[in-house]
């Protein structure tokens, strides 16, 4: 699946907000989200508008892998 090329980082925070993360803490722009769904995993998530590809790809990419699984599984649970 193809990654969306106009997602600001409030978006994917709120889309993130499915699988339990919860913003904990943030610093200039970086908010960092936490869950504790199969064990505790942190992301930091800039605040940008939009997100640049490879950023938005390797967020995905690292909860993706905490929850074990695909990447293109994951997007589609986020649409």
């Amino acid at each position: 699946m193809k990654l969306p090329r106009d997602l600001s980082g409030k978006d994917l925070i709120r889309s993130l907000k499915k699988f339990g993360y919860e913003p904990t803490r943030q610093t200039g722009s970086h908010i960092r989200l936490t869950t504790l769904q199969h064990g505790e995993h942190h992301v930091t998530v800039p605040n940008h508008d939009p997100l640049k590809i490879g950023t938005l790809s390797t967020i995905l990419s690292m909860v993706a892998g905490h929850f074990q699984i695909d990447r293109d599984e994951l997007l589609q649970q986020l649409v």
